[in-house]
C-alpha cells in the first residue's frame, strides 16, 4: 500500500494525540477504585458491588476486543477509535447524575464497550507510523499515556471528591473526556490510503478469522498466555488495593497517592526499557527482567505499613515491571506482522482483561477471615512467577525491516 508522503514529525502528533485519548480511557476505567468506601456509604452497597463499577471493565473488554480488533484490521485504527470514544463521551457525560448507583454502572458498562476500539489501535497506529527500530518506543509511549490515566485515575478522584462531591467529580471527567476526544477527531490522520485496496476488501477480516489464524502461532500463544497472567495480576493488585494496604493501616488518600506514584514510575520506565529494547534489538531480555523486578518488589509492598517505603516499592514496581505490557504489546505485533496488528493487540487485551477479572475474582475468594488479604498477596507471587517461567519459553520477535523510513 502507498504511504502519504506526510510530513514526517507529524507522526508525533498522532501518537501524542492517542496517549490523550488511552488515558482518558484508563482514567475513567479506574476512577472509583480510591472511591469504593465512598460509593459503598453513599448508594448502600456492598463492597464486592461496589467494585463491579471498576471490574466491569475488564469483564466486557473480554467480549469486545476481539471484534473490536478485526474492525481495526478492516477498517483502520482512526475509524475504530473514533467509534469508541464517541461511546465513550456519552456514558462519561451520562455519569454527571448520580441519584442512582445502577445508572453509574450502566455507564460504566458503556464505557467498558469503548475501550478496547480505542486501545486496540496501539499497535497498528505504530506500525503504520515507525520503523521497526523505534516501534517499541512508539508502543511503550502509548501505554505511557495509558499508564498517565491510570495514575489519574487513581490519585484525582479522592481530592476531586473532597472538593465538589461525586457529581462535581463526573462533570469534570466528562468535560475532559469530551474536549480530549474532539481533539482526536480533529488531529488524527492515518498514514496510508484511507480506502482499503482490493485484497484487503477480499479478505474481510473478521473476528473468527483473527482468532484462527492467531491461535495457530506458539510464539504468539506463549506472548497471549503471558499478557493473561500479567494484566490479571496487576488488574487484582489496583482493583483490591485500597484493601490490601488498609490492612496495613493504611488511609484511603495515601493508597490513591501510592497507586498514582506507581503508575507515574510506570510511565518513566515505558519510555526508558523501550527505548534500550530498540537501542540493543532484543524483546526477551527486557522482558524477562521486568518479570524478575515484579517477583523480587510485589511482597514488600504488599507487606509493608510504612508510607514512605511504600512509595519506593510502588514507585520501583510502576518503573521495572509496567513497561514489560508495552514490550508484550509489540512483540505480539512483531510476531503477528503489521497486517493483523490489530487482531493480535486485541488477542492479548482480551486475555489480559480476562485475566483482571480472574484474578480479581480469585483473590477475593481466597481473602481470609483471619488473615485477611494475605493468601491472595501470595498468590499475585505465584501468578508472576508463572509469568517468568512462561517468558523463558519465549522467542526474541525483533525482526529488522530493510528500506522502512526511520
Amino acid at each position: 500500500m502507498e504511504k502519504i508522503n506526510y510530513y514526517r514529525p507529524y507522526r508525533w502528533i498522532v501518537l501524542g494525540s492517542f496517549m490523550t485519548v488511552i488515558g482518558v480511557s484508563q482514567m475513567i476505567y479506574l476512577n472509583f477504585v480510591s472511591l469504593m468506601t465512598e460509593v459503598q456509604n453513599l448508594y448502600g452497597v456492598s463492597e464486592l458491588l461496589a467494585s463491579a463499577l471498576t471490574l466491569c471493565n475488564p469483564l466486557m473488554f473480554t467480549l469486545v476486543s476481539m471484534p473490536a480488533g478485526a474492525m481495526t484490521d478492516r477498517k483502520g485504527y482512526r475509524f475504530t477509535i473514533r467509534l469508541g470514544l464517541i461511546i465513550m463521551s456519552v456514558f462519561a457525560c451520562m455519569r454527571v447524575y448520580t441519584g442512582s448507583f445502577w445508572l453509574l454502572l450502566i455507564c460504566q458498562i458503556g464505557n467498558a464497550v469503548a475501550q478496547p476500539f480505542i486501545m486496540n489501535g496501539i499497535t497498528k497506529l505504530a506500525a503504520d507510523w515507525f520503523a521497526e527500530e523505534q516501534r517499541a518506543v512508539a508502543t511503550g509511549l502509548g501505554t505511557a499515556g495509558m499508564f498517565a490515566g491510570m495514575a489519574l485515575g487513581f490519585s484525582l478522584p479522592p481530592h476531586l471528591n473532597q472538593s465538589l462531591g461525586l457529581s462535581g467529580t463526573m462533570i469534570v471527567f466528562a468535560i475532559i473526556t469530551s474536549v480530549c476526544s474532539m481533539g482526536f477527531f480533529f488531529l488524527v490522520k492515518e498514514n496510508h490510503t484511507t480506502e482499503p485496496d482490493e485484497m484487503n476488501r477480499l479478505r474481510s477480516f473478521t473476528a473468527f478469522t483473527e482468532v484462527v489464524h492467531l491461535i495457530k502461532d506458539r510464539s504468539l500463544i506463549t506472548i497471549i498466555l503471558m499478557a493473561f497472567l500479567a494484566f490479571g495480576f496487576f488488574n487484582g493488585l489496583t482493583t483490591w488495593l485500597e484493601g490490601i494496604l488498609g490492612q496495613n493501616g493504611v488511609g484511603a488518600l495515601d493508597v490513591g497517592n501510592i497507586g498514582g506514584v506507581m503508575i507515574l514510575a510506570g510511565i518513566l520506565g515505558s519510555l526508558v526499557i523501550p527505548t534500550v529494547s530498540d537501542s540493543i534489538k532484543r524483546r526477551k531480555p527486557l522482558l524477562l527482567f521486568c518479570g524478575i523486578s515484579g517477583i523480587a518488589l510485589i511482597m514488600p509492598l504488599c507487606l509493608s505499613g510504612q508510607v514512605t517505603w511504600l512509595y519506593v516499592y510502588a514507585g520501583s514496581l510502576g518503573f521495572l515491571f509496567l513497561p514489560g505490557f508495552a514490550l508484550l504489546l509489540v512483540m505480539s505485533e512483531e510476531i503477528a506482522g503489521p497486517e493483523r496488528a490489530g487482531g493480535a493487540a486485541g488477542a492479548v487485551m482480551l486475555v489480559g482483561n480476562a485475566g483482571g477479572v480472574i484474578v480479581s475474582i480469585l483473590m477475593a475468594i481466597v481473602k481470609s477471615e483471619i488473615t485477611g488479604w494475605r493468601p491472595a498477596e501470595y498468590l499475585l507471587l505465584g501468578i508472576l512467577i508463572i509469568v517468568l517461567s512462561l517468558g523463558l519459553l519465549t522467542s526474541e520477535s525483533f525482526r529488522s525491516e530493510k528500506g522502512k523510513v526511520p
